[in-house]
C-alpha cells in the first residue's frame, strides 16, 4: 500500500509531506485548491510523462516521492527482485524534473527508465480517473475492464503470442508467393553459377596447395640444375668437393688439441660439420632421384588454375575465395527454393498456427461470455442501488473467428443499458444521460476494483453528477471496498467524504505573489466542521455541524 509521499516544488506546491493509512482515506477541500495535484504527482512516480511546466516558477526542479509497502504485494516484490532492485519491505519510486523538462526516474535509489516506473506502479496502485465515464464509451476500454475484472492476463498473452506467431507466418507466406517470380528468375542465375562451380569442385584449400604444386613443376629445371651443382660441389666433384677439404683439414688439425688445449675442440667442430655435408649430400640426391618433371601434370594444373582465376574474376572475390563463395550461393539457393512442395509445407504451417489461435481465442471468447454474465448482474444490481431502480445493464459479446482477427481475439464487447422499463437494451453512449452514465462508471469501477491485485486504489472524483442519497450508497460501497484494500477518493460530496476511516483536507494559500497548496489530516472535530462546510458551503451553522455528526456516525 502507499505508506508516504513527498512533494517539492510541484505545480503550486512548495513543500508538501504526508503518510497515509489503510483503509479507506477521502480528501477535501475547496474548488480549485488542488484536491488531485497529489494524484498528479503521484502519476509522475508512475512513469506518467513529465513537462517543464510542472516545475513551480522560480524552482530549478520538481521532485516527488512516493514510498511503498510490499508486505502484501507479492507480484510488485517477485517484479522487483526479477528486475534486481529490491531493498526489503518497502519501495520508493522517486521522479526528479527539471525547469528544463529533463525528468530522471528511480526505484529504490536505482535510476531507471520512465517505462520501468510505469510496469512497477501498475502492480502496486490503481488510479481510476474523473473521466473514466468518457472513456467508458470507447469499444476497448469496455474490453479491457471486461478482461481486468475476468483476470485473462495469462489468457490474452497466450492469444497475443499465438496471433503474432501466425502473422509472421502468413506475412512471410505471402511474400514467398508475391515474389515467387522473382525468385525463380534469381534462383536460375544462381542455379547457373552453381552449376560451374560444382563443376569446378573446388575443394576446401585446394588452390594453396595447387599454386604451390605449379610452382614446383614450373621451376622444376631451375631446381634440378641448382640441386645437381649444389651435389657437385659437397660430394660428386672428384677433383675438389666440400666433404674432401673439411676431411683434410679435420687431419690436418686432429693432434693440435695436444699441443695447445685452445684448439682441443676444433677437430670435433669439423667433424660435425662432415656429418652435415654428408646428409645434405644425400638429401640432395634423394631429391634428384625423386623430381617428378611431368609435363602433362604442369599443363593440367595450369588448365585448373586459369579455370579458378576466370571464375574468381566472375564472382569478383580472391581465387583463395573462391571456394567459401560456392558454400554461400549453395546456401542461398536453399532460401530460394520455391517448389510447391515448399510453398504448400509453409501454408500448411500457416494455417497450423491460425488453428492454435483461433483455438486459443475461442477459450477467450467463452471466458469473456462466462464473465460478462456474472458482470451483467453485479452492475444491475449496483445501478437499482444507486437510484436506478428499473435499470438493466448487459455485456454483449458478438464473436467471429471469420471476421477481423487481433491480437485481442475475435470478439467485440459492447456495454448495453436499459435505464427506463420498456426500453431496448442500447449502447451505454446513446442512452444514459450525463449523471446515469457516472452513476453507472462508478459501479463498474468500483466492481472490477474488488479484483485487481493492485493494494491500494484512488478514485480521482469519480463521484461527479451523483448526489442525495445517491451519494451515501456510494460512500458505503467504497468503504467496504476500504475494509479489504487501501482506497483514497477525491470527492466535494459530504456523504462520501463522511465514509472514510480517515480524512485530509487541502487549502491554498496566496501571499507576497506566491500561491502555495497544502494537505494535512483532519482530526474528529475538524473533520466535522469540513463536513459541515460541505453541507451547507461556507456558512455553518448548527444544524450543519449535526448532519455532519450524524454523517459520521452512520459511517
Amino acid at each position: 500500500m502507499l505508506a508516504h509521499m513527498t512533494i517539492s516544488n510541484f505545480a503550486i506546491v512548495k513543500n508538501l509531506e504526508f503518510e497515509l493509512k489503510p483503509g479507506m482515506t477521502t480528501i477535501t477541500g475547496e474548488t480549485g485548491a488542488g484536491k488531485s495535484i497529489a494524484i498528479d504527482a503521484l502519476g509522475l512516480c508512475l512513469g506518467d510523462r513529465a513537462e517543464a511546466c510542472m516545475v513551480r516558477p522560480n524552482e530549478d526542479k520538481a521532485e516527488i516521492s512516493a514510498a511503498f509497502s510490499l508486505l502484501n504485494n507479492q507480484a510488485a516484490r517477485r517484479w522487483l527482485e526479477d528486475n534486481e532492485l529490491i531493498d526489503g519491505d518497502e519501495c520508493i519510486l522517486r521522479r526528479v524534473i527539471t525547469k528544463e523538462g529533463r525528468s530522471r526516474g528511480f526505484i529504490n535509489g536505482s535510476p531507471v527508465p520512465a517505462s520501468q516506473q510505469k510496469a512497477l506502479g501498475q502492480l502496486l496502485i490503481n488510479i481510476h480517473g474523473q473521466h473514466a465515464h468518457q472513456q467508458l464509451m470507447r469499444p476497448d476500454y469496455q474490453q479491457q475492464m471486461l478482461d481486468q475484472y475476468a483476470g485473462h492476463h495469462q489468457l490474452m498473452e497466450k492469444t497475443r503470442n499465438h496471433y503474432q506467431r501466425w502473422r509472421q507466418a502468413n506475412n512471410e507466406y505471402k511474400r514467398l508467393v508475391q515474389n515467387r517470380e522473382e525468385n525463380e528468375a534469381q534462383k536460375q542465375l544462381i542455379q547457373y553459377q552453381v552449376k560451374e562451380l560444382n563443376e569446378l569442385a573446388l575443394a576446401e584449400d585446394e588452390y594453396a596447395e595447387i599454386e604451390e604444386e605449379h610452382k614446383r613443376l614450373s621451376n622444376s629445371g631451375e631446381l634440378a640444375v641448382s640441386s645437381q651443382n649444389a651435389l657437385s660441389m659437397l660430394y660428386d666433384n672428384e677433383d675438389c668437393n666440400a666433404l674432401n677439404m673439411l676431411q683434410s683439414a679435420c687431419h690436418e688439425v686432429a693432434n693440435l688439441g695436444e699441443i695447445d688445449a685452445n684448439l682441443s675442440a676444433i677437430p670435433q667442430m669439423l667433424e660435425e660439420a662432415i656429418i652435415q655435408v654428408q646428409e645434405a649430400s644425400q638429401e640432395l640426391r634423394s631429391y634428384l632421384d625423386n623430381m617428378d618433371m611431368d609435363p602433362q601434370r604442369l599443363m593440367y594444373l595450369e588448365e585448373r588454375l586459369a579455370k579458378i582465376m576466370s571464375l574468381a574474376r566472375k564472382h569478383y572475390v580472391m581465387p583463395e575465395d573462391l571456394y567459401s563463395k560456392h558454400q554461400e550461393l549453395l546456401k542461398e539457393l536453399e532460401n530460394l527454393d520455391c517448389s510447391d512442395e515448399r510453398l504448400e509445407e509453409i501454408a500448411e504451417n500457416v494455417e497450423n498456427l491460425r488453428q492454435k489461435f483461433l483455438a486459443s481465442a475461442e477459450k477467450l471468447s467463452k471466458s469473456r461470455q462466462r464473465y460478462a454474465k456474472e458482470l451483467d448482474k453485479k452492475i444491475s444490481d449496483s445501478m437499482h442501488q444507486l437510484s436506478m431502480e428499473n435499470g438493466v445493464f448487459k455485456i454483449d459479446v458478438q464473436s467471429d473467428a471469420e471476421g477481423m482477427l487481433s491480437p485481442l481475439g475475435f470478439d467485440t464487447i459492447t456495454f448495453l443499458v436499459s435505464t427506463n422499463p420498456g426500453q431496448p437494451l442500447q449502447p451505454l453512449g446513446k442512452v444514459a444521460s450525463g449523471g446515469e452514465l457516472s452513476r453507472i462508471s462508478l459501479a463498474i469501477q468500483v466492481i472490477t476494483a474488488q479484483k485487481v491485485e493492485t493494494p491500494s486504489l484512488i478514485f480521482d472524483e469519480v463521484d461527479v453528477g451523483i448526489s442525495g442519497p445517491t451519494a451515501a450508497i456510494v460512500g458505503k460501497m467504497l468503504r467496504t471496498l476500504g475494509e479489504s484494500t487501501q482506497v483514497m477518493c477525491v470527492t466535494h460530496l459530504p456523504q462520501v467524504a463522511g465514509c472514510g476511516h480517515q480524512q485530509m483536507f487541502v487549502a491554498k494559500k496566496s501571499s507576497a505573489g506566491q500561491t502555495e497548496t497544502n494537505m494535512f489530516p483532519l482530526t474528529q472535530e475538524a473533520r466535522v466542521n469540513e463536513l459541515a462546510r460541505l453541507l451547507g458551503g461556507s456558512e455553518i451553522t448548527e444544524r450543519t455541524l449535526a448532519n455532519a455528526k450524524e454523517l459520521l456516525v452512520a459511517a
